[in-house]
């Protein structure tokens, strides 16, 4: 990235963060949790899935197994049952368990807080780690991007790559550390709330004229 580029875009961000911290000002992840783990557990939950449909699951199984000690003790089937409705759910069931297993044996019961340690746990990546990081711990060592920072980022242009791993590298270097958590919670909950993928509502954006789609669309 240009000098000039990335001068360009810090300032983009800026002008992103102004808007949308008062569109959201209390920023946080929708999935429900009451503990660090329960929050990785429905993380895990959540790929090719809803926070809503997640929030509606996780009831019964934090209930079952609260913690990653009964988790790791549990039938793979048991789980598989109550984690259906989130598809994929064998692959979920074995990576909820394998991960509540090495939280027990490999550290000791304790979660760890490092991206380095957490990508060690069954079924987590990086977004996942973020997640858990930012959300439960308020540990910024990364940036979550998920399918609404994907998009948002490229319609801003603060990025023109479509791999996770990219962007978040290129959001890593014009944003703020102290915003990386609330900024994906911003552009997530903007893209739930306004930029709609397949319809999105440009005339109520906050960041409509930050955003070259969004002008055009104005215009028409």
């Amino acid at each position: 990235m240009k000098k000039e580029n990335l001068v360009a875009r810090k300032k983009l961000v800026e002008k992103i963060i102004s808007h949308l911290s008062i569109e959201f000002p209390e920023p946080k992840c929708e999935l429900q949790y009451e503990t660090p783990e329960q929050l990785l557990f429905a993380t895990i939950l959540s790929a090719q899935c809803t926070d809503k449909r997640v929030n509606m699951v996780t009831p019964n199984l934090f209930k079952k197994y609260p913690s990653s000690k009964e988790l790791a003790k549990a039938k793979q089937s048991d789980v598989e049952k109550i984690i259906q409705s989130t598809g994929f759910y064998r692959n979920k069931a074995k990576n909820l368990i394998g991960a509540a297993i090495a939280i027990q044996k490999t550290f000791l019961g304790e979660l760890p807080q490092s991206i380095a340690e957490l990508t060690q746990l069954a079924g987590v990546g990086r977004k996942t780690a973020n997640v858990v990081l930012g959300d439960a711990f308020n540990i910024q060592e990364g940036v979550v991007v998920d399918t609404h920072v994907r998009r948002i980022s490229n319609l801003l242009a603060l990025t023109q790559s479509q791999d996770p791993i990219k962007i978040e590298q290129d959001l890593m270097e014009i944003v703020p550390k102290k915003n990386w958590t609330n900024f994906s919670h911003w552009l997530i909950l903007h893209g739930r709330r306004t930029c709609i993928a397949r319809r999105p509502k440009c005339t109520d954006c906050v960041i409509q004229k930050l955003c070259e789609y969004g002008r055009k669309e104005v215009l028409k």
